[in-house]
């Protein structure tokens, strides 16, 4: 994947919080080491949203954006030198697209962390992988323990199954704007291949192929290009995150009703048709049976 060096990103919303701050530091991880990552990934992994797991609400007094150091990073060129400015470049290309196609758009917030971290949702730690809190609208990311959770997962990674991630957990903030994340949790099964969590992540998917097909075509996003091998990373990262995989990975047997993000092949479809039409109205999953 290739940048536009000359695209700025002093306006990105990334900050540093939790552990010490800098996603290059190592905090202590709640839970243990990697090797217990594949039974807490069951539970919440690449687009989940710490409000389903701590009752979505925020706390008493924390409703209120996240505090920390800010990224420094001036333009895409930066990120050779200081790798954490890739996130400033993919939140700018995400939060830019929503902004130009969603009318009353509210930007969300990044953090950077490593270990545990603060949320108006409740206290998050680096091996429930990237998520969401809609009590605060921010993304929470280590930067360092994704890539772990990839790998662990058997996904090739680097910066376009990054960036997909990065696009699903704001498509959940886009859900969150539009009421969707809220009448999900309203009624029905929350668990199972039909169920309102699982249409809930497979239009985050939706909505992150959106977004690619989209940043790819506007000369002033940070991305600049994304090549047939990005593709693949990006298909492959979903096919990862798929909840079959990863109970095959954890040595169990696959169980359909427990599923809470959907099977690998669903997750890849979803991708793809967000990805082929460009249309953000296509990812209504909750609209058809057809998942």
């Amino acid at each position: 994947m290739e940048y536009r060096d000359n695209v700025k990103l002093d306006r990105a919303r990334v900050r540093y919080g939790g552990g010490g701050g800098r996603s290059g530091g190592r905090g202590m991880a709640v839970g243990g080491g990697i090797g217990g990552v594949i039974v807490l990934v069951l539970v919440l992994l690449f687009g989940g949203n710490l409000g389903d797991v701590l009752g979505g609400a925020a706390m008493p007094g924390e409703n209120q954006q996240p505090t920390g150091e800010q990224l420094e990073c001036e333009t895409a060129a930066d990120i050779e030198a200081n790798r954490d400015c890739r996130f400033a470049a993919y939140d700018i290309a995400v939060q830019d697209y929503w902004s130009s196609v969603m009318k009353g758009y509210e930007y969300g917030q990044m953090v950077l962390f490593s270990g545990q971290v603060q949320t108006a949702c409740g206290t998050g730690s680096s091996q429930m992988g990237p998520f969401y809190c809609p009590g605060d609208h921010t993304v929470y990311i280590d930067g360092e323990y994704m890539g772990q959770l990839l790998d662990q997962l058997g996904a090739a990674g680097g910066d376009a199954a990054e960036l997909y991630i990065v696009g699903h957990e704001y498509g959940h903030h886009v859900s969150n704007l539009t009421g969707q994340m809220q009448q999900s949790r309203a009624g029905g099964n929350q668990t199972g291949p039909k169920s309102n969590q699982v249409r809930l992540e497979l239009q985050a998917d939706c909505y992150a192929g959106v977004f690619f097909n989209n940043t790819i075509q506007d000369p002033d996003s940070p991305i600049e290009s994304v090549t047939r091998d990005d593709l693949m990373r990006i298909a492959d990262a979903a096919r990862a995150v798929g909840d079959d995989h990863i109970q095959e990975r954890s040595g169990g047997r696959v169980v359909p009703e427990s599923w809470t993000h959907g099977s690998s092949e669903m997750r890849q479809r979803w991708v793809a048709k967000g990805y082929d039409s460009g249309d953000p109205n296509v990812c209504d999953t909750f609209a058809t049976d057809d998942l």
